[in-house]
């Protein structure tokens, strides 16, 4: 029996490692400078220059007086957080919200041609609610925006990187 056992995990072995998996690493971005046009108070600008941070073959420009020196520009054009009704009961009272956190960026060179042209990237939650748990559901609301923010955030570094040539 134990034989047996090490025969077949013998065996998954080479079909696990052949599949592929890998795990993702650092973005190979086009250049090797950028500058991040966010607001001071941006709650995503601050999250993206800190994932940039860690990445080590880029250099983060911080002092917008550098703009220049850097080989691309992000501008965060806007972001906005909206919290829709999407559900009640027969009493008329709230039982489920749509919470939608949106960002426009662009990624442009100092000299003003544009490498990605202004888009916008939308995430949608829908998050039950419950009157007499309020506190919780603000807690949890509060949760899935800043979960949203960091998926906003991976979504605008994957495009980065999808950038081939300046």
């Amino acid at each position: 029996m134990m034989q047996r056992r090490l025969l077949l995990a013998a065996c998954a072995a080479p079909v696990l490692v052949a599949c592929g998996f890998k795990l993702r690493g650092a973005p190979d971005l086009a250049f090797r400078s950028l500058y991040v046009n966010a607001g001071e108070h941006s709650p995503v600008g601050n999250e993206l220059k800190r994932n940039l941070a860690a990445i080590d073959s880029l250099s983060l420009i911080t002092d917008s007086a550098q703009q220049k020196s850097a080989d691309a520009v992000l501008d965060i054009l806007s972001e906005a957080r909206e919290k829709t009704v999407v559900g009640v009961n027969t009493s008329g009272q709230v039982t489920e919200f749509q919470l939608r956190s949106r960002l426009q960026f662009r990624l442009r060179t100092p000299q003003g041609k544009e490498l990605i042209p202004a888009t916008e990237l939308l995430l949608n939650r829908d998050i039950s609610f419950n009157e007499s748990a309020v506190l919780a559901k603000e807690a949890e609301e509060g949760l899935m925006y800043r979960d949203m923010q960091s998926d906003i955030v991976q979504q605008l570094i994957r495009r980065l990187a999808a950038v081939k040539s300046l």
